[in-house]
């Protein structure tokens, strides 16, 4: 049974053990030797195909560019032979590997989400932990014992300890995550991985303007930047460099400083000794690109675009109200009074926190596309922006409870909206889960995987690689040491010009 773990601020002069602390109790779980289950190799397996597609959609995004040509600019190192970037075939060393990479799968908000106490999208621990997997020659199971390490810590820190509430960046359990993910990988002992994880947290908090107001493109970088540090921080403790100690409960820590206070007081859940990590099936991913609150609301306004297409002329619309949760309301709702979100000229970034924006273009079109909904022409667009500012979010007491909610069968990333039509008819209805989440109406399962690495390839990958990664993926448990570069995709002839990325200090 998973054991929860109390968590609560210390003063100095308590002198609280090592083996008592957060961080020595995440090197455990992650230095334990634990076999993984079938599903669970199964789960791994969808997430290395979901990271990939979504990574090779934004290959000549901005952001993607600028993190790829500064990757290029570092050399493999010495003590292994470097990793892949996506898109490419040369070999860069592993800590820039999992910049670039990590800056393409996070870039269009695509990939697999949890959300509890705080939210994550922990496909963000693959990029780091492949990187390194690559460069040292781990083998498939290798990287599988990672990369379920690394979803078991991000989803425990998740359920247990809330970031947001203190304008902290979801990232800060990432960072932490990561280290003991590699250093499953690695197969560290306890000390080292205690040592990796410190400085792992202690390096990436930072405040969650990220994604607040005008969001810019460093949301893309942020979960790069911790999976970077992790790498880092791993090289640092192999080399005998010690962290902040202790770096969760000191009083002058991340709990006492950053998040409740010298007051605080978690449970926060891990394996016990021998106990398979399964914190990935708790986990989701998403049908549409925005952000994980969006995916119910999108498939609830297609249903709406076909059983009431009067509904999408403003003409005929006095208010649409949507009622949801806390979290969603203020984060990316009316509630966090950024205008930014009613702009028809704000970011791709800001406006796939935007609810209004999305409910109605989903609404209008009755579908959604990756590129195509978020194009300047199509947020410009006159009845479009009508109709936008007609819609407002409250928080409605039953679907935080249920958003918050520890029972799965009831727990609720959705609400429900009233459209109120000039004529004085009301038009209800409401959506509790994504219909890609595993208790929706069509739950995301292999096929649905592949269909999205296919769709999301086409045109920018050739049909053959395309064949050869899949199946380099789906018999990820057989891939030898050494032969982890076969997760590597290479873009199609022309697709990506190396020329064309802007110029920096390296």
């Amino acid at each position: 049974m998973v054991k929860l773990n109390h968590v609560r601020v210390y003063k100095s002069e308590e002198n609280l053990p090592r083996e008592d602390q957060l961080a020595h109790k995440i090197a455990v779980v992650a230095a334990d030797a634990v076999e993984v289950t079938p599903e669970v190799t199964e789960m791994v397996i969808n997430r290395v195909i979901d990271n990939a597609s979504v990574a090779i959609a934004s290959l000549n995004r901005g952001p993607i560019v600028a993190a790829r040509a500064q990757a290029l600019t570092h050399a493999p190192t010495t003590n292994g032979k470097g990793a892949g970037v996506f898109g490419i075939t040369d070999r860069v060393s592993p800590e820039w590997a999992a910049w670039a990479n990590g800056v393409a799968v996070r870039e269009l908000d695509y990939h697999d989400t949890f959300l509890a106490a705080d939210y994550s999208h922990p496909g963000d621990n693959i990029p780091p932990i492949l990187a390194v997997g690559q460069h040292v020659g781990a083998s498939g199971k290798d990287l599988i014992r990672g990369i379920a390490t690394g979803y078991e810590i991000q989803v425990n820190l998740v359920k247990a300890i809330c970031l947001h509430k203190h304008k902290i960046d979801h990232v800060a359990h990432l960072g932490p995550s990561a280290a003991a993910g590699i250093g499953t990988l690695l197969g560290l002992d306890v000390e080292t991985i205690f040592q990796s994880v410190g400085q792992a947290l202690h390096t990436t908090t930072a405040t969650r303007q990220s994604r607040k107001g005008e969001i810019s493109t460093w949301k893309a970088h942020a979960p790069a930047f911790a999976g970077k540090m992790a790498v880092e921080a791993v090289d640092r403790s192999m080399r005998g460099q010690t962290s902040p100690v202790p770096i969760y409960e000191g009083e002058d820590g991340v709990i006492a400083w950053m998040l409740d206070g010298p007051d605080a007081s978690y449970e926060v859940p891990l394996p016990e000794a021998g106990e398979a990590k399964r914190a990935i099936m708790d986990t989701y991913t998403k049908e549409h690109s925005a952000e994980y609150q969006a995916q119910a609301w999108i498939d609830l306004a297609r249903k709406l675009h076909t059983e009431h297409p009067e509904a999408t002329d403003p003409a005929n619309v006095a208010s649409v109200l949507i009622k949801t949760s806390h979290h969603t309301h203020y984060v990316i709702g009316s509630g966090a009074n950024d205008p930014q979100k009613y702009s028809p000229t704000a970011s791709r970034e800001t406006l796939d926190h935007s609810i209004p924006y999305i409910f109605t273009v989903a609404l209008q079109d009755g579908s959604w596309h990756h590129v195509d909904s978020y194009s300047p022409e199509r947020a410009g667009r006159a009845d479009t922006v009508e109709l936008w500012n007609k819609v407002s979010t409250v928080e409605d007491p039953e679907w935080t409870r249920r958003y918050h909610s520890l029972d799965i069968a009831e727990k609720a990333f959705g609400g429900s909206v009233e459209i109120t039509l000039n004529d004085g008819t009301v038009i209800t209805d409401q959506i509790a889960v994504a219909d890609a989440h595993p208790l929706g109406a069509r739950p995301f399962a292999r096929q649905q995987y592949i269909n999205k690495f296919r769709t999301l390839a086409a045109g920018l990958v050739a049909e053959a690689e395309i064949e050869r990664f899949l199946a380099a993926a789906e018999s990820l448990p057989d891939l030898g040491p050494g032969e982890l570069d076969q997760l590597n995709i290479t873009a199609a002839p022309g697709v990506i010009d190396l020329r064309n990325a802007p110029a920096g200090l390296f």
